[in-house]
């Protein structure tokens, strides 16, 4: 008789082992998975295709800037509701969950720091905080920082990563950010002063209508996002099928929109050879 009894084989049981929760991440672009810490080194990027996750505000002024050099701006700017606007969650409501999830006050960091030496003002939108929206507190943080830079004759580095475009909580408050952040801007073109427009996955809405636009250079990310209503609501509107890669970056390069498109790894040396150039092409010659 046989030693297993009637069956040739027998099923075994095997536990499964449990994989602690934040050891590896799925690329949304390939699929693959990734070590975490591994994707972290290598600047929030999937080692296997090059998708660019996104980065926290904090994150984007570390990788830009030298270390210990920023130097934050208006902290002490807070939005409020001037339009006690009502619904499921209030925007109060909604701004102080966002406040305890993000560390922020608000979607926007300004400040002054240095990329490889060169002191120049930097603000970066945070996509966390109410998708990185613009409301009163954003336009003024950023127009306060293009100022000061008008005054300091210092080049403007803007990071836009907001899919949330104007914010809807504050109305006409919100959409009059857009004419004054650009206005600021206009002011420092005149002045001859050097404006880098990043923009990142996503940038759209108000914000790209406005300051995200207008940048003396303006450079994106690989496959980012950019555009105002995105590519489902433009097919549902015109009911017709958008080229392939409508909207992202590469489309929008070949198309004229945006000036270059950079790799994260390369962002910090290139905002540095423009911060050059633009000074050397200001210089008096002899």
């Amino acid at each position: 008789m046989s030693l297993f009894g009637k069956n040739k084989y027998t099923l075994v049981s095997v536990r499964k082992r449990n994989i602690p929760e934040g050891i590896w991440s799925k690329c949304p672009e390939c699929a693959s998975p990734s070590y975490v810490k591994g994707v972290k080194s290598n600047n929030n990027v999937c080692p296997n295709c090059g998708y660019h996750f996104s980065l926290t505000a904090l994150e984007r002024v570390e990788l830009l800037t030298d270390e210990g050099s920023f130097e934050e701006h208006d902290t002490d700017l807070t939005s409020k509701d001037p339009l006690e606007f009502k619904g499921l969650k209030t925007y109060k409501d909604k701004l102080e969950a966002d406040q305890n999830a993000t560390g922020l006050k608000d979607a926007v960091i300004t400040g002054i720091g240095k990329i490889n030496g060169h002191i120049a003002g930097l603000a970066v939108t945070d996509s966390r905080f109410i998708m990185g929206s613009m409301g009163s507190v954003v336009g003024e943080r950023i127009t306060r920082i293009i100022e000061y830079c008008i005054k300091k004759k210092l080049p403007v580095i803007i990071v836009s990563g907001s899919g949330g475009g104007a914010r809807m909580y504050e109305g006409m408050f919100s959409l009059m950010q857009m004419a004054k952040t650009c206005a600021a801007l206009a002011r420092h073109h005149e002045a001859g002063l050097l404006y880098v427009s990043i923009l990142t996955d996503p940038t759209m809405g108000g914000i790209m209508a406005s300051f995200a636009g207008v940048g003396d250079i303006i450079i994106a990310e690989p496959k980012a996002l950019i555009g105002f209503a995105g590519p489902r609501v433009i097919e549902q509107t015109i009911r017709q099928k958008l080229p392939e890669g409508f909207q992202r970056a590469e489309f929008l390069l070949a198309h004229g929109l945006i000036d270059m498109i950079v790799e994260r790894k390369e962002m910090k040396v290139t905002l540095s050879q423009l911060i050059t150039y633009s000074q050397a092409s200001a210089s008096p010659k002899a």
